[in-house]
């Protein structure tokens, strides 16, 4: 070999297969809002060890049926993550007791400021159509607490 030849010439590696629909059941992609369940409880706000999770509401009075005491709801004015502070570590999903927050196998959401990674609810939302349903229970898995409460005939079939 002469000095300066690079020697012989070997094949790259294949490229990764990026099709979100071909990525493992638990992967990490974006996380997606379903703001119906959000109650604005804050605990996925106060949970998360980077602080991304921005929320916003306001107190609403609504009256009760039947002459009862009004009740005071939450209402959900914003909320946003901002990706570039995210550490995908699905805390937040965790800690969510109310089911809003969802993982989504959506990972190519590339942006050209840094500004644009923060996104609102609306965006959120429009990512829960890509997350993947749940994993079937197993056949002989005992039926939930939750379902072993309500008593027989109540399960699945």
């Amino acid at each position: 070999m002469a000095h300066g030849d690079p020697g012989p010439v070997t094949a790259a590696p294949p490229a990764p297969d990026l099709d979100a629909g071909a990525l493992p059941p638990r992967s990490r992609g974006v996380i997606g809002l379903l703001e119906e369940n959000c109650t604005v409880c804050m605990l996925c706000a106060r949970e998360c060890p980077d602080w991304c999770i921005y929320i916003e509401s306001h107190k609403q009075t609504a009256p009760a049926p039947d002459g009862g005491r009004p009740r005071v709801r939450n209402v959900l004015d914003r909320f946003a993550i901002d990706f570039s502070l995210c550490m995908y570590c699905g805390i937040c999903v965790e800690a969510c007791p109310y089911d809003a927050l969802f993982w989504s196998g959506e990972f190519g959401y590339p942006e050209t400021g840094i500004g644009a990674l923060t996104h609102e609810r609306d965006r959120l939302r429009e990512w829960m159509w890509t997350v993947p349903p749940p994993p079937a229970h197993d056949a002989g898995a005992p039926l939930p607490r939750e379902a072993q409460a309500a008593g027989p005939g109540t399960g699945p079939a």
